[in-house]
């Protein structure tokens, strides 16, 4: 697997196998990474530790939406929500956990529905078969894989 090109990239084609294997070794990462900013400063280092783990998620989901033929605007009000929220926490907009504040209430809400939307689509239903306007097919046999091939692949 090619991290580099799945992690600072948003050219090509995943499948599902691979978008599941990414955005567990990300999510996990980036839940070590903010538990520890919690214990360490609070919410506020939280969001900021977040942040940057929104790129190579938005990354891998991009290229995993192309495999979808999904237009990446579609991805990207997902992540763009994702960063609005954790802006709001680093300026102290958020709230609490116990009492949040409306604008994130506002936001969160269609977050979380477009969230489980592309959760399905991203996560479970089959990629354009075939060659599309992103690249050739992921699952197709004998094509070489995005960041090309590899010894010991």
């Amino acid at each position: 697997m090619d991290w580099r090109y799945l992690l600072d990239s948003f050219d090509g084609r995943i499948g599902r196998k691979t978008f599941w294997i990414a955005m567990a070794v990300v999510g996990v990462a980036n839940f070590l990474a903010c538990d520890a900013a919690q214990q360490i400063e609070g919410d506020r280092l939280n969001a900021i530790v977040d942040l940057i783990f929104t790129y190579p998620e938005f990354a891998i989901a991009a290229k995993r939406g192309n495999d979808r033929n999904l237009p990446l605007w579609l991805v990207g009000i997902f992540f763009a929500a994702s960063l609005l929220l954790d802006l709001f926490a680093v300026a102290g907009w958020a709230g609490t956990d116990e009492e949040p504040s409306m604008l994130s209430i506002v936001v969160a809400v269609p977050f979380t529905i477009l969230g489980l939307g592309l959760l399905i689509e991203l996560g479970f239903r089959k990629g354009t078969p075939g060659p599309n306007r992103h690249g050739p097919d992921p699952l197709a046999s004998g094509s070489p894989p995005p960041g090309g091939w590899r010894s010991g692949d």
